[in-house]
């Protein structure tokens, strides 16, 4: 796998990969990543058919699942940690 380049954004870190006849676009964001797997086709060739295919609403979607993740990571972990408190007496 190697990388065919980044695609510019504020808050994210995207990265286009190519493998055999697989393009590849990771999202990064804090603890949190996304990847999405595209087969090579007439259309879909290089870095450059990818950059038209990560558009706005490609990134708000993607923003969106990160919200979700973060969410879902947060509830888990109430679920396993004991409650913050419960073993200290409260100091007035």
């Amino acid at each position: 796998m190697r990388i065919i380049g980044h695609i510019d954004h504020p808050t994210l870190k995207i990265t286009v990969f190519k493998m055999d006849n697989k393009l590849s676009v990771k999202f990064e964001t804090g603890l949190y990543e996304q990847t999405f797997k595209f087969r090579e086709s007439n259309e879909l060739t290089d870095f450059t058919t990818v950059d038209k295919l990560v558009d706005a609403q490609f990134v708000q979607e993607v923003m969106e699942n990160f919200a979700r993740m973060h969410r879902v990571k947060n509830e888990a972990l109430g679920r396993f940690l004991p409650e913050a408190g419960a073993e200290f007496e409260e100091i007035v």
